[in-house]
């Protein structure tokens, strides 16, 4: 209902996505969708230009958020079947990597950021190796998928979205059957998450930081609270 007949069309008429290598999504089957992550309006421009549905690992704070607002946010993403996830700790990462298993095994799309976390300054960051524990252990294609003036329209802290074109690009599946069983190798499972992340830089043309961008955000020096006036 959101999709078809009313987020999806509001969304189509507003942003006009352009869509690129829509081809590469396969028709059945389970298979990754892993991008990068540049806004908030990723969570929607993407899936509504896929025909199959697509579930999304999303961080756990969209769904225990306070008031109404937060009540109303967690219904909004239990409703369209998002999986909330802990991003705190190695045990929470297992515990993501099970749930996205479980998608897969249902033969599902899965949608991932490999990055973590949306970047603060439109670069693209160092992937973590989630992605590639996904891809070698359930055994099935990675499509890389680039956002492109998502950042422009609605960067980390900007409430409501500009009104402008942005577009969606998405590469060749990548096949990783040559990991098979070395989904606990942490040098394959590197080269792995090296490769999808070179992927969606070729698609995004991003300039690339070799660091994680929680570390490169949490390194900066905080701004001081502004004084009233």
């Amino acid at each position: 209902m959101l999709k078809y007949a009313v987020l999806g069309p509001l969304l189509r008429l507003l942003f006009r996505p352009r869509i690129e290598g829509l081809e590469h999504i396969p028709e059945e089957g389970a298979a990754i969708v892993a991008g990068n992550h540049l806004s908030f309006s990723d969570h929607f421009l993407m899936p509504v230009v896929l025909s199959r549905r697509i579930t999304f690992l999303a961080k756990q704070e969209y769904f225990t958020g306070p008031g109404i607002k937060g009540r109303l946010t967690a219904a909004f993403f239990r409703s369209i079947g998002q999986i909330p996830v802990d991003r705190s700790g190695r045990e929470a990462g297992r515990a993501a990597v099970r749930e996205g298993l479980g998608v897969l095994g249902r033969g599902e799309l899965l949608g991932i950021y490999p990055e973590g976390t949306r970047s603060h300054d439109g670069r693209l960051y160092k992937g973590k190796v989630g992605v590639a524990v996904m891809a070698v252990q359930g055994r099935v294609p990675v499509v890389p998928c680039a956002m492109v003036g998502t950042f422009e329209i609605q960067p980390p802290g900007q409430r409501m979205p500009k009104i402008r074109r942005v577009t969606i690009r998405f590469g060749k599946p990548l096949d990783f059957s040559r990991y098979a069983g070395l989904e606990n190798e942490k040098v394959a499972l590197r080269a792995v998450t090296d490769e999808i992340m070179y992927a969606v830089l070729g698609l995004s043309g991003q300039e690339y930081v070799d660091a994680y961008a929680a570390d490169v955000k949490a390194a900066q020096p905080k701004k001081a609270p502004r004084k009233p006036r």
